[in-house]
Protein backbone atom coordinates (compact mmCIF):
# COMPACT_ATOMS: atom_id res chain seq x y z
CA UNK A 1 0.00 0.00 0.00
CA UNK A 2 1.31 3.34 -0.63
CA UNK A 3 1.03 6.46 1.43
CA UNK A 4 -2.52 8.29 0.30
CA UNK A 5 -0.72 12.11 -0.12
CA UNK A 6 1.34 10.02 -3.11
CA UNK A 7 -1.81 8.43 -5.15
CA UNK A 8 -3.66 11.47 -4.91
CA UNK A 9 -2.27 13.31 -7.83
CA UNK A 10 -2.32 10.27 -9.93
CA UNK A 11 -5.88 9.19 -9.21
CA UNK A 12 -6.85 12.78 -9.87
CA UNK A 13 -5.44 12.56 -13.11
CA UNK A 14 -8.44 10.24 -13.99
CA UNK A 15 -11.49 11.25 -11.75
CA UNK A 16 -10.88 14.74 -13.14
CA UNK A 17 -11.69 13.93 -16.33
CA UNK A 18 -14.97 11.74 -15.44
CA UNK A 19 -13.53 8.59 -13.96
CA UNK A 20 -15.07 6.93 -10.94
CA UNK A 21 -13.06 5.09 -8.93
CA UNK A 22 -14.31 2.14 -7.49
CA UNK A 23 -12.73 1.45 -4.09
CA UNK A 24 -14.57 -2.12 -3.36
CA UNK A 25 -15.38 -5.15 -5.08
CA UNK A 26 -19.47 -4.53 -4.31
CA UNK A 27 -18.18 -1.38 -6.84
CA UNK A 28 -16.64 -3.43 -9.26
CA UNK A 29 -19.31 -5.81 -9.72
CA UNK A 30 -22.20 -2.98 -10.02
CA UNK A 31 -19.63 -0.43 -12.41
CA UNK A 32 -19.13 -3.94 -14.79
CA UNK A 33 -22.28 -6.33 -14.54
CA UNK A 34 -25.21 -5.16 -16.38
CA UNK A 35 -26.20 -3.68 -19.40
CA UNK A 36 -23.73 -0.56 -21.21
CA UNK A 37 -20.32 0.16 -21.63
CA UNK A 38 -17.82 0.12 -19.11
CA UNK A 39 -13.80 1.64 -19.79
CA UNK A 40 -11.98 0.69 -16.43
CA UNK A 41 -8.02 1.62 -15.93
CA UNK A 42 -6.33 -0.19 -13.34
CA UNK A 43 -4.42 2.85 -12.30
CA UNK A 44 -0.12 2.53 -11.00
CA UNK A 45 2.66 4.57 -9.59
CA UNK A 46 4.44 3.43 -12.41
CA UNK A 47 6.48 5.73 -15.43
CA UNK A 48 4.19 3.65 -18.06
CA UNK A 49 1.16 4.93 -16.31
CA UNK A 50 2.61 8.39 -15.74
CA UNK A 51 3.50 9.05 -19.32
CA UNK A 52 1.30 6.57 -21.41
CA UNK A 53 -1.45 4.91 -19.74
CA UNK A 54 -3.23 8.06 -18.13
CA UNK A 55 -2.98 10.68 -20.91
CA UNK A 56 -4.32 7.85 -23.35
CA UNK A 57 -7.16 6.98 -20.88
CA UNK A 58 -8.18 10.74 -21.05
CA UNK A 59 -7.44 11.10 -24.77
CA UNK A 60 -9.97 8.07 -25.46
CA UNK A 61 -12.66 9.41 -23.11
CA UNK A 62 -12.55 12.73 -24.81
CA UNK A 63 -13.97 10.74 -28.00
CA UNK A 64 -17.25 11.74 -29.38
CA UNK A 65 -17.87 8.02 -28.81
CA UNK A 66 -17.09 6.64 -25.67
CA UNK A 67 -18.40 4.32 -23.08
CA UNK A 68 -21.27 4.48 -21.07
CA UNK A 69 -18.80 4.33 -17.48
CA UNK A 70 -15.81 5.56 -17.28
CA UNK A 71 -13.68 3.42 -14.06
CA UNK A 72 -10.79 3.16 -12.53
CA UNK A 73 -9.04 0.78 -9.60
CA UNK A 74 -5.71 1.74 -8.53
CA UNK A 75 -3.19 -1.04 -8.09
CA UNK A 76 -1.25 -0.82 -4.52
CA UNK A 77 -3.96 0.71 -2.70
CA UNK A 78 -7.42 -1.11 -2.85
CA UNK A 79 -6.80 -4.63 -3.42
CA UNK A 80 -10.09 -6.29 -3.21
CA UNK A 81 -11.49 -3.65 -5.74
CA UNK A 82 -8.32 -4.50 -8.48
CA UNK A 83 -8.45 -8.28 -7.95
CA UNK A 84 -12.27 -8.63 -8.59
CA UNK A 85 -11.45 -5.84 -11.62
CA UNK A 86 -8.83 -8.53 -12.66
CA UNK A 87 -11.00 -11.54 -12.37
CA UNK A 88 -12.97 -9.43 -14.85
CA UNK A 89 -10.17 -9.10 -17.16
CA UNK A 90 -9.60 -13.34 -17.77
CA UNK A 91 -7.72 -14.88 -19.00
CA UNK A 92 -5.78 -12.05 -19.44
CA UNK A 93 -2.97 -12.18 -16.41
CA UNK A 94 -3.06 -9.31 -13.71
CA UNK A 95 -0.95 -6.27 -15.30
CA UNK A 96 -0.75 -2.70 -14.01
CA UNK A 97 -1.40 -0.74 -15.68
CA UNK A 98 -4.05 -2.27 -17.91
CA UNK A 99 -6.82 -1.02 -19.57
CA UNK A 100 -10.16 -3.06 -20.31
CA UNK A 101 -13.43 -2.78 -22.55
CA UNK A 102 -16.48 -4.30 -21.10
CA UNK A 103 -19.90 -4.55 -23.42
CA UNK A 104 -23.27 -6.12 -21.10
CA UNK A 105 -20.39 -7.39 -18.39
CA UNK A 106 -18.40 -9.01 -21.14
CA UNK A 107 -14.70 -7.89 -21.97
CA UNK A 108 -14.43 -7.06 -25.77
CA UNK A 109 -10.95 -5.35 -25.63
CA UNK A 110 -8.09 -5.26 -23.27
CA UNK A 111 -4.44 -3.27 -23.20
CA UNK A 112 -2.17 -5.05 -21.10
CA UNK A 113 1.17 -3.25 -19.26
CA UNK A 114 3.34 -4.85 -22.43
CA UNK A 115 1.09 -3.24 -24.66
CA UNK A 116 1.49 0.09 -22.85
CA UNK A 117 5.00 0.29 -21.97
CA UNK A 118 6.92 2.35 -24.22
CA UNK A 119 4.52 3.20 -26.77
CA UNK A 120 3.32 6.75 -26.85
CA UNK A 121 -0.18 7.79 -25.29
CA UNK A 122 -1.54 8.76 -28.40
CA UNK A 123 -1.23 5.08 -30.08
CA UNK A 124 -3.08 3.77 -26.85
CA UNK A 125 -5.86 6.31 -27.49
CA UNK A 126 -6.40 5.13 -31.09
CA UNK A 127 -6.59 1.71 -29.92
CA UNK A 128 -9.22 2.52 -27.22
CA UNK A 129 -11.01 4.66 -29.72
CA UNK A 130 -10.97 2.20 -32.01
CA UNK A 131 -12.60 -0.07 -29.63
CA UNK A 132 -15.06 2.70 -28.74
CA UNK A 133 -15.92 3.10 -31.86
CA UNK A 134 -16.81 -0.28 -32.46
CA UNK A 135 -18.55 -1.04 -29.20
CA UNK A 136 -20.03 2.27 -27.84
Amino acid sequence: MYPEYLVEPMRAELTKVGFEELKTAEDVDNAISGEGTVFVVVNSVCGCAAANARPAARLAAANEKHPDKLVTVFAGMEKEAVDRARGYMMPFPPSSPAMALFKDGKLVHMIERHQIEGRPAQMIADSLIGAFDQYC
